[in-house]
């Protein structure tokens, strides 16, 4: 097992790379729902984000809080969970189905469906050739490092096919109707894709609020100590060192960042080497020391504790949760 630090491969002072290394689509949940009118299903299903992409017709998105919203063919909309929403022909149709939790699919009565919506492989509607289709991508569970994406994001985003264009949508519809070996991990891929180009078409949007963090990439102090934090997480820093190389004295580094970012720089620092640990705790079968060492502590046994008092958990059950396995071979036993 290949415990070296991984090198950076992003380029140099590219402040969306960061922020747009949170998507990464495991098993997302990925259907081509197709209707005809009047039709409503009400989503509840807690997810962290879901991408609706309109291939053909009109569809409506209602927040529980705010203005419903509607789309257009080759409009896309982001919704950010925890908070419900429902997807309609028209704001005032009434829900037909529910989704909760685990992509369980139910009457608004609360009986099981039984699958009597399902039209084929990964399809789901009235019929395959309705009025309406939608591509739907669900990313099941929130990773540490799409949890600072998710934090830049407004509860429900949208982009018309007027202020940006998804040369993807024709992959999508010809892959997701697929059953074949491998479609899963090609799905997943390909919803990681048409997540990120549409976050970039929306930080480019002047509607756009970004994190406290990422507007600070702008400032040429500031900016400067946070890239070099983010791109080198294992070098020992201090705020002298990097008020050093960002020009400054340790006190105006100090004052400046705090001001900017909403936090000092080691707490910033802390944060960001803890992030990436849960990270690779979940995608790695890396060893805890061997993260410890990629992400700048000391030991396993400095990371396991500080890790425990941020997030509540030891690593190890962070990875269990997340779908992984401690592996056995050079475990640090912590």
């Amino acid at each position: 097992m290949d415990a070296r630090p991984r090198p950076n491969t992003r380029a140099p002072g590219d402040p969306l790379a960061g922020l747009l290394d949170g998507p990464r689509a495991r098993g997302a949940f990925m259907i081509r729902a197709c209707f005809d009118p009047p039709w409503a299903v009400r989503v509840e299903d807690r997810a962290p984000l879901t991408v609706m992409l309109t291939v053909r017709g009109d569809a409506w998105i209602v927040p529980d809080s705010g203005e419903p919203v509607r789309l257009r063919p080759g409009d896309l909309a982001i919704a950010r969970g925890p908070d419900p929403y429902t997807c309609a022909d028209d704001p005032g149709t009434a829900p037909q189905a529910l989704i909760l939790p685990g992509a369980e699919c139910r009457y608004p009565d609360g009986t099981a469906l039984n699958g009597s919506m399902d039209l084929g492989v990964r399809t789901w509607g009235h019929r395959p050739d309705g009025s309406a289709v939608m591509l739907i991508g669900t990313y099941l569970w929130q990773g540490e490092i799409s949890g600072r994406l998710l934090d830049a994001l407004p509860p429900l985003l949208t982009l018309s096919a007027q202020v940006w264009r998804c040369p993807l949508t024709p992959l999508l519809m010809e892959e997701i109707a697929r059953d074949e070996p491998g479609q899963e991990v090609v799905l997943d891929r390909l919803l990681d894709l048409l997540v990120i180009a549409a976050l970039r078409a929306w930080f480019a949007r002047p509607e756009a609020e970004a994190p406290a963090w990422y507007r600070a990439l702008a400032d040429p102090v500031v900016g400067r100590a946070l890239r070099l934090v983010q791109d080198d997480p294992a070098h020992p820093w201090t705020v002298a060192s990097l008020a050093a190389r960002a020009g400054v004295s340790r006190a105006a580094l100090g004052r400046r960042f705090t001001e900017l970012v909403g936090e000092p720089p080691m707490a910033y620092l802390t944060g960001w080497r803890l992030a990436l640990t849960a990270d690779r705790l979940r995608d790695t079968d890396d060893t805890l020391e061997a993260i410890a060492r990629q992400v700048g502590y000391g030991s396993a046994f400095a990371l396991s504790n500080a890790f425990k008092r941020v997030y509540g958990v030891s690593p190890q059950d962070h990875r269990t949760r997340t779908g992984r396995t401690t592996p056995t071979v050079g475990a640090a036993g912590v």
